[in-house]
């Protein structure tokens, strides 16, 4: 035995002062990261919450607490459901095509073949392009005059006239979705390849020595082990999808008529174009709502899957 280890105090690093709990240091490390994430997350929506409930206008430089009138006068306010149904349909419309094709997309580069890291890279660039410069593009495909799609339409005979395609009440909207659709396939058919992969290829190896078709497989096998995946990536894109903003705004403005009018625009129209600070805020409090009903309507659904699998 050694001399330094006989001697107290010798050998062992001295403490001054008394340690901090594992937790307490923890939620102190931490500190920094809630103060940020406070300051541009949780303020803003308390101030919009309390925004709703006033008659803050910078027009009349009123803002005094009016409580819930603000709410009463949107749901009578049919420029309001206008815009809900409408971003609701767009929601719905571009996540079931997203994730259709985005599946199918993810089933064929999950195959080998030669060139696929180059398929797979290429796939990406309509989601990596800023969304103004996707808006621009399709504007110009699907002008009225000198678009290429009536081009090709009439040399297809399937027109006999060209069609405003931005400029209609019919297809307006219906554009807007094959933007979002080409730009935002790729992100989804990532998320699912990515699901994919976690499949054992043992069950699918397995499943062919028994003589089960692609289709068998891909039903009873693939699909449910990648149902979480899949209920999770709709779930990010059609709270992503309800938001949408730019790629309206930039084709339609929320034209012709309000017919591609979201709630986003709306509010924006409302709070910086009328200055109503205050019905502004409930419009987006509804529309905040709204997306917490979709994501807990995903979220129990989701549940029930995993403890129907378990």
């Amino acid at each position: 035995m050694s001399a330094a280890a006989t001697i107290p105090g010798i050998g062992r690093p001295r403490r001054s002062g008394k340690a901090l709990p594992g937790a307490l240091w923890a939620l102190l490390l931490l500190t920094p990261a809630f103060v940020s994430l406070a300051s541009v997350s949780f303020y803003p929506i308390v101030n919009g919450l309390y925004l709703s409930l006033t008659n803050t206008s910078l027009i009349t430089q009123e803002q005094d607490f009016t409580g819930f009138s603000n709410y009463v006068e949107l749901w009578g306010d049919p420029q309001f459901w206008n815009a809900w149904w409408h971003t609701m349909w767009f929601t719905a419309a571009s996540t079931v095509l997203e994730t259709v094709i985005g599946l199918g997309m993810a089933l064929i580069l999950c195959e080998a073949f030669k060139g696929r890291g180059l398929v797979r890279a290429a796939m990406l660039v309509p989601w990596a392009m800023p969304t103004v410069v996707t808006s621009k593009m399709f504007g110009w495909l699907f002008d009225g005059q000198n678009g290429i799609v009536n081009y090709i339409l009439l040399h297809a005979g399937l027109i006999d006239q060209n069609i405003n395609w931005y400029g209609s009440t019919d297809t307006a909207m219906i554009t807007i979705i094959i933007a979002d659709v080409w730009k935002t396939t790729p992100f989804m058919a990532l998320l699912l390849l990515t699901g994919l992969q976690t499949v054992p290829n043992s069950l699918i190896e397995a499943a062919r020595m028994d003589g089960a078709k692609g289709w068998i497989t891909f039903w009873y096998i693939r699909l449910p082990l990648l149902m979480p995946t899949l209920l999770i990536a709709g779930l990010f894109r059609a709270l992503d999808a309800f938001r949408v903003f730019d790629l309206v705004y930039v084709l339609t403005g929320g034209g012709p008529a309000d017919s591609t009018e979201t709630l986003s625009t709306l509010s924006y129209k409302v709070l910086f174009s009328t200055l109503q600070f205050g019905y502004g805020s409930a419009v987006s409090t509804a529309m905040f709502v709204t997306e917490g009903i979709i994501a807990l309507v995903f979220c129990l659904y989701l549940i029930r899957q995993i403890r129907r699998a378990q």
